[in-house]
């Protein structure tokens, strides 16, 4: 079994914290920040940790701000652009994980010194990701924080320009929101603009992720992005395109669509097979289908299904899956199947009695089947 998340945020890595953190501050008391940090550690979970981490260096930094942050960014990894998957802190300095707390603590204690504490979370995002700090400053002055990150997006460093889209999505996971461009996300697109073609698939992925969270809010804006972005696009850029449209794609967005090439499908949906009919909860729900193209050209298709699950109330709530895209010559029949896994999820609370699969290609319904899900 894979080791937790959470103990990446561990007694030895709290330890080396200090150890660097003493090691450019002779003030800085070693043993009230481990005891701090490391209280109860082992009944926190990850995010529990990072933010115990946090109040302790706000417990044994000096009150000053401008002290604080010269101690925080002397402590740091002399490494700042390399790839930081798999990477640790060691005796050169603080990265990984550790920069987590550091970041938030920068965000709720540097606003008042908004040019420095950008400029630490610029430092800090060098060695892990101040996507979670920078948060902070955006929400207290984002036109102030925007015009920074403009800059930024030209950066030699390509953790500061990844910074610059993945600090500003709308809807980042773990992360607070960004209420002021969930509902206008107009002030993004000039950044996501100067980012779309960087030389860093990393860089190019957080936009395509920026994207995709704006699109949840205003997709006919993200859609009319793709749908001149993707015009004479590197495959760098497409591969961004797709990547960004994947939510419009389960949506059916007619005009993402046809960005992408899926034109309305000509096709008939000859048969489709629900072979589980009387499902029990734990087997996988097995279904099959057979399509027909009825056009005279090859056609591309995006092949999606939904499964309507059945809620406490009695009604259903779909919920869109992809399955597959391919090309369809002219007059082709087409057979597939495929297994859905039925079982316990964090996510979802399964209902027993009438549920329905419903076949989606190119955005459009083409038919359904039923299916009776038996609760133990």
């Amino acid at each position: 079994m894979a080791e937790p998340l959470k103990n990446l945020f561990n007694e030895k890595i709290i330890a080396l914290m200090a150890c660097h953190l003493k090691r450019v501050w002779a003030g800085f008391n070693e043993d009230a920040f481990v005891k701090a940090a490391t209280h109860d550690l082992q009944t926190l979970e990850l995010k529990q940790r990072s933010d115990q981490i946090k109040r302790a260096l706000g417990q044994c930094l000096p009150t000053s701000f401008a002290d604080a942050a010269k101690i925080l960014v002397n402590s740091l990894h002399p490494d700042d652009d390399i790839d930081l998957s798999g990477t640790f802190m060691d005796e050169k300095g603080i990265r990984g994980w550790a920069i987590m707390p550091m970041c938030q603590y920068v965000g709720e204690h540097g606003l008042d010194d908004f040019d420095l504490g950008m400029n630490v979370q610029k430092e800090l995002t060098k060695r892990f990701s101040s996507e979670f700090g920078i948060r902070f400053f955006l929400l207290k002055d984002k036109d102030r924080a925007l015009e920074t990150l403009t800059e930024w997006a030209g950066d030699s460093n390509y953790h500061v320009r990844r910074l610059v889209s993945e600090g500003t999505r709308p809807r980042l996971p773990w992360a607070m929101r960004l209420p002021v461009f969930i509902e206008n996300p107009d002030p993004l697109f000039p950044i996501l603009e100067l980012l779309k073609d960087d030389e860093q698939e990393y860089v190019r992925r957080s936009v395509a992720n920026n994207l995709n969270d704006i699109s949840k809010d205003h997709p006919d804006k993200v859609a009319a992005i793709a749908a001149r972005w993707i015009v004479g696009a590197s495959p760098m850029r497409n591969k961004l395109v797709r990547h960004a449209c994947r939510t419009l794609v389960k949506q059916g967005h007619p005009v993402a669509l046809a960005a992408l090439g899926y034109k309305k499908p000509e096709i008939t949906l000859k048969k489709l097979d629900v072979r589980t009919p009387v499902l029990q909860f734990g087997d996988p729900l097995r279904f099959s289908m057979k399509l027909k193209s009825e056009a005279s050209f090859d056609q591309k298709l995006a092949v999606d299904y939904k499964i309507h699950h059945r809620k406490a109330n009695g009604k259903t709530t779909p919920k869109v899956f992809k399955w597959k895209t391919m090309i369809l010559e002219a007059g082709e029949v087409h057979k597939a199947e495929r297994k859905h896994p039925i079982r316990a999820i964090t996510t979802r609370k399964y209902y027993g009695g009438a549920h329905q699969l419903e076949i989606m290609i190119n955005g459009e319904s083409q038919g359904f089947a039923d299916f009776d899900l038996k609760m133990p």
